[in-house]
């Protein structure tokens, strides 16, 4: 991690983690570009999370190519807020892990 993203962090790894909201997600990676602890992984939707997509969601998700965020290194986050920022469609939020 630079010494710039270190400055940004407000909390341990661990604590914070982010959320995508797979209805407004397109996939375009920008989160994934900013974020210093690589949590995202832009790949392909499950098929589960698909089928639990309204008909426009589906179509909307289907435009933009079955791609979406997927956040397989959650526990890494440090809460910088960098991919909350950095998303166009505003589809990622900071929560407080349970």
């Amino acid at each position: 991690m630079s010494r710039a993203a270190t400055a940004i962090c407000k909390q341990p790894a661990g604590v914070i983690a982010p959320v995508v909201n797979l209805k407004h997600c397109e996939g375009k990676g920008d989160c994934a570009e900013v974020c210093p602890e690589n949590v995202f992984e832009i790949r392909r939707i499950d098929d589960a999370d698909y089928q639990q997509l309204g008909a426009f969601n589906r179509f909307k998700i289907r435009v933009h190519g079955m791609r979406v965020a997927y956040t397989p290194n959650a526990d890494a986050c440090r809460s910088c807020g960098l991919c909350v920022t950095a998303c166009p469609e505003h589809a990622i939020t900071l929560a407080r892990v349970k």
